[in-house]
C-alpha cells in the first residue's frame, strides 16, 4: 500500500479514503437502480405513459404564454433567497465580528428591506387580476 500514498510533504496523506468512496458509491447506486428493477412493481397502463404536465392533463397548445409576472417573481424569490444566504457566515462568525459585524449586517437587511418594500409598492407581488385592470390593462376576455 506504498505506493498509494503521496510522496511530497504538501499531500496530507493516502488517496485510498478517496478511491474506497468512489466505490462504494457507484455500488450504492448500481444497488439502489438494481432493487428498485426487481422489488418494484411493473404496472403499464395508458396513463403511465402520457406526458406530465405538473399534475395536469396535457391539452391544448403547449406554445401558451404565461403571464411575466410569473416570471418576475420567480427570479424575486431567487434573488431574496440568495441574498438570505449571507445571513449564514455572519451567524457563524458573530461574536468575532463584535459591533462592526452587527451595524454591517443591519445595514444589509436595511437595503434588503428598502428594496423589499419597493417590490411591494410596485405591485410586484400582485397576482389578483383586478389589481391588473386598475392600472390600465385590457381584459383577455
Amino acid at each position: 500500500m506504498r505506493f498509494l500514498a503521496a510522496q511530497d510533504g504538501f499531500s496530507t496523506g493516502s488517496y485510498v479514503p478517496i478511491l474506497v468512496l468512489l466505490i462504494v458509491s457507484v455500488v450504492m447506486a448500481a444497488a439502489m437502480v438494481a432493487a428498485s428493477r426487481f422489488v418494484g412493481r411493473r404496472v403499464h397502463y395508458p396513463e403511465k405513459f402520457t406526458t406530465y404536465e405538473s399534475g395536469m392533463d396535457p391539452r391544448g397548445d403547449a406554445r401558451a404564454r404565461f403571464s411575466v409576472k410569473f416570471y418576475l417573481v420567480a427570479i424575486l424569490f431567487i434573488l431574496f433567497d440568495i441574498e438570505v444566504v449571507f445571513l449564514y457566515p455572519w451567524a457563524v462568525r458573530y461574536k468575532a465580528l463584535g459591533l462592526f459585524g452587527l451595524v454591517e449586517m443591519a445595514i444589509f437587511l436595511l437595503i434588503l428591506l428598502v428594496g423589499y418594500f419597493y417590490i411591494l409598492g410596485t405591485g410586484s407581488l400582485d397576482w389578483d387580476r383586478r389589481g391588473l385592470l386598475a392600472k390600465g390593462e385590457k381584459h383577455d376576455g
